[in-house]
């Protein structure tokens, strides 16, 4: 009977394990959702990279998206729910390096349309400003319901920006002509 109950158990054990692996994959480290949830829409996992500064791996990002693609104009035009989820790994990041980063990626993304979208390139960055510490989850999502970018950090709404053409650039920052990293933009395309 021992016997029995040990075999039942590991059967369920392995069966659960799989499931598991299922929902998610670990990345250098970092547990990646497989999907993600966006106003009850399932998004899926499109693809998976790492940001580094001068060796140091300083976040895991992913890119989720409602169908799979490889194409990052069809992307970055889409008006449809899509999410890019960043999750820091160094604690050399905080707050301001974050924001420098992200208003250079504005900078690169929106060339001749920066001026314009300065005012909610800056909001964005408001939402950026509590202090950031190792293991911190951003999920980046755009909502075409209200033509936003939901700003959420550790699952708590730090607010909204507006705009399909604000989020057309802020895409534009991974998945661009002129990316901040090219070999990221690759892996967030599944490349």
């Amino acid at each position: 009977m021992k016997k029995i109950l040990l075999v039942i158990t590991l059967v369920i054990s392995a069966l659960l394990s799989e499931v598991n692996a299922q929902k998610q994959i670990i990345f250098e480290g970092v547990t990646i959702p497989r999907t993600i949830t966006c106003q009850n829409k399932t998004l899926q996992l499109n693809g998976a990279g790492s940001r580094s500064k001068m060796w140091v791996d300083v976040y895991i990002q992913a890119l989720y998206l409602s169908q799979l693609s490889q194409n990052p104009k069809e992307i970055i035009n889409d008006n449809t729910e899509m999410s890019i989820r960043i999750e820091i790994t160094s604690a050399l990041v905080s707050s301001g390096k974050l924001t420098r980063a992200m208003h250079t990626g504005f900078e690169k993304s929106a060339g001749d349309r920066f001026k314009a979208l300065e005012p909610k390139i800056e909001l964005l960055k408001s939402y950026l400003a509590e202090e950031i510490t190792r293991g911190d989850v951003f999920e980046l999502t755009y909502n075409p319901t209200g033509s936003s970018v939901w700003v959420v950090k550790n699952g708590e709404l730090k607010g909204k920006v507006e705009g399909f053409e604000f989020k057309k650039v802020f895409f534009g920052i991974w998945l661009g002509d002129n990316p901040v990293d090219e070999e990221l933009k690759n892996s967030l395309l599944g490349l």
